[in-house]
């Protein structure tokens, strides 16, 4: 079959679906409004033409496309936010660039007389249907402010840059505000499911790590999961999540993410100690990673910048953190794994079938948290797990998400629902030269490829810590006891809303 793509030209009016029928496809998608006003909807932008409203410069209001005129500009389909025909006016809400980091919402109105309705109805219906795609519209939004994240600033934040998108969106929005450490896994776990899509946190990677637990210790845990999407409007420390799912930490382009992200199944891992289950949607880490987040606790005001110096610190300083471990190991070499990866770029399976098949339409009230294949920390190691011990090891990082930090990307080849947890491991001893090597390799993204990074695809993993009495080991950031655990994986359990639907936004292992 031919893609209508090929052959287009760059006129912005022309659309790909439609070849010789452009004439009647211009009669559809245009709409006149007076003598000075036409809207058309083009390839992938609204372009408006106002001959009323002449600009002050020659560039369009988005930067993406240069104008015909004066009075001409494209609006990205991706910036529409809503549009609304009353009895006497059609406005047209979008997000506007004021910087490169910020939008805000703007507007678009223009009188229609009483005989234009009809068609201007169904020319609305055509914009927000191109503005939205598969994603859905008018979201049901129970939004999570942590007071404390942000360095308090959360919740300024929120009503500043987030509010007036939601709000323009027409989405429906239920605000509470988080009191103490665990009042989310609270929230969550009482939560009418049915009542929400989504479960947006302002905050950093914390809140959402307590929502999902959360989901995880109800009766109906597979159905809360698979069901209600997580999201996070970056307001604290750590956002990773953000970085992944949306690109950016800025707070007004992830909210313009959200009201446009599609739902996406999300790999979630148990981690268990002792008698302890936690699911973790992140990272799990012990060593140079683990000491440098939760102990740099004391340096919080240089925000993700803490993350790389505390890394610098440890790798100059040949740190080694012995232990024992036992690892599932899935895919082993990594040219495999770039393989893989690059096929999941031209995989195009329904999101719906990117789950366990346990999980795929699950509906059930009394359905809990699914067992675990590999039991736990304190059962017997599984069939064909080999204890290695690892006395020079300097960094053990298995991950769920790409970016750990803004620029840091760890987890290159990791992928939103392979069911695979990435396991990184890197010796104490290496060199100076090479550790900071290492630490610029990560920065420009050729991390993957050096030959003193162990890069594995694994199903689960056990680590015993070892010759130390006390230390740091985190869970999607959050401090545990530092005592042996397992992880394990489970295939698309939880849910996100994501850009693309199926990838993060890093740059990958092509």
């Amino acid at each position: 079959m031919t893609d209508r793509r090929q052959g287009s030209t760059n006129d912005p009016f022309a659309d790909p679906g439609f070849g010789d029928d452009a004439e009647s496809f211009m009669i559809d998608t245009t709409i006149a409004l007076g003598r000075d006003v036409s809207l058309t909807l083009g390839t992938d932008s609204l372009i408006v033409l106002d001959e009323g409203q002449v600009q002050k410069t020659g560039s369009n209001c988005c930067g993406l496309l240069p104008n015909a005129s004066k009075s001409t500009r494209a609006l990205p389909y991706f910036n529409i936010i809503w549009a609304t025909l009353s009895e006497f006016d059609l406005t047209i809400q979008y997000a506007t660039p004021t910087s490169k980091d910020v939008v805000r919402v703007a507007t678009l109105s223009y009188a229609v007389e009483k005989a234009e309705h009809p068609p201007v109805t169904t020319w609305v219906y055509k914009l927000l249907d191109r503005a939205y795609g598969a994603s859905l519209q008018r979201k049901r939004i129970k939004v999570l402010i942590n007071p404390f994240g942000g360095k308090g600033s959360a919740e300024k934040w929120y009503l500043r840059d987030i509010e007036p998108i939601f709000a323009a969106a027409q989405c429906k929005i239920d605000v509470e505000r988080t009191q103490l450490r665990g009042h989310a896994i609270d929230i969550a776990e009482k939560l009418d499911v049915d009542a929400y899509d989504v479960v947006a946190c302002c905050s950093g990677d914390g809140v959402p790590h307590e929502v999902f637990n959360g989901f995880g210790k109800r009766k109906d845990a597979i159905r809360a999961l698979s069901n209600v999407a997580v999201v996070q409007l970056p307001c604290g420390s750590g956002n990773a999540m953000s970085l992944n799912l949306n690109g950016t930490d800025s707070t007004t382009l992830a909210a313009l993410c959200v009201i446009k992200g599609l739902k996406t199944p999300l790999d979630l891992i148990s981690v268990t100690q002792g008698t302890r289950r936690t699911l973790s949607f992140l990272s799990q880490s012990v060593g140079i990673c683990a000491e440098s987040d939760l102990g740099t606790e004391n340096i919080r005001w240089m925000g993700s910048a803490r993350f790389t110096y505390g890394i610098l610190v440890r790798l100059l300083g040949k740190t080694v953190y012995p232990c024992d471990i036992a690892v599932k190991v899935d895919v082993a070499d990594k040219a495999s794994i770039r393989d893989s990866y690059r096929d999941e770029l031209n995989d195009r399976t329904p999101a719906s079938e990117r789950r366990d098949p346990d999980f795929q339409g699950s509906g059930g009230a009394g359905e809990g948290l699914p067992p675990l294949k590999y039991g736990s920390a304190i059962d017997k190691l599984p069939d064909g797990w080999d204890l290695v011990p690892h006395d020079k090891l300097g960094n053990f990082f298995a991950g769920n998400m790409a970016w750990v930090a803004p620029g840091t990307n760890f987890f290159p080849a990791s992928l939103p629902n392979d069911g695979h947890i990435d396991l990184v491991c890197i010796n104490g001893d290496i060199s100076r030269l090479s550790s900071l090597q290492t630490l610029m390799a990560v920065e420009t993204n050729s991390f993957f490829g050096l030959e003193h990074v162990s890069y594995r695809k694994v199903a689960g993993y056990r680590i015993i810590p070892k010759n130390q009495k006390d230390g740091y080991i985190s869970i999607d950031g959050e401090r545990v006891p530092f005592e042996p655990f397992q992880a394990e994986i489970h295939r698309g359990l939880g849910t996100v809303l994501s850009k693309s639907g199926r990838m993060y936004e890093a740059p990958g292992v092509l």
